[in-house]
């Protein structure tokens, strides 16, 4: 039975390149395991891709991951056990989920990922697009100050 937070299936050849990507970025850029660090990193903006196991019991630890980052517009995909994902980046555990935040020298493989995942190219541009796309604030006018309800007492005199 596929579990509730698994939003779409992964090919071998896509998990695969998940793994590799893991990999590239624990050698030379940053990553965040276990479920609870990368919940911050998503929340924070820190997380470029996600990747979730697709095994985890009990399931509500990582449940809220995924619509998170539809949320923050952060692509994720899924591994299909805790230990792969362990595997892909150098731990001897298994791990529920994994976000790479500085990609290093998997930026390649991690935009290859995406656009499979996603069905879209990504471009440099498209890096962060949370960031990107925030529109310019606009300011508000500044308003008179009110009136005194009731007037001054006049200085008593000695």
């Amino acid at each position: 039975m596929a579990k509730s937070y698994v939003k779409f299936e992964v090919s071998k050849d896509v998990a695969g390149k998940i793994a590799e990507a893991l990999r590239l970025a624990k050698q030379s850029g940053t990553i965040r395991k276990g479920a609870n660090e990368v919940t911050k990193s998503v929340e924070r903006g820190l997380a470029n891709f996600v990747v979730i196991a697709e095994d985890v019991d009990p399931e509500e630890v990582v449940m809220h991951i995924p619509t998170l980052c539809e949320q923050k517009k952060i692509p994720f995909g899924y591994l299909p056990t805790k230990l792969d994902l362990g595997k892909a980046i150098g731990i001897n555990v298994p791990c529920a989920a994994a976000s790479i935040e500085k990609p290093g020298e998997s930026e390649r493989t991690m935009k290859d990922v995406i656009a499979k995942i996603t069905g879209k190219s990504t471009g440099s541009a498209e890096a962060k697009p949370a960031q990107a796309a925030k529109p310019a604030a606009t300011p508000k006018p500044a308003s008179a100050p009110k009136p005194q309800s009731k007037p001054a007492a006049p200085a008593a005199q000695a």
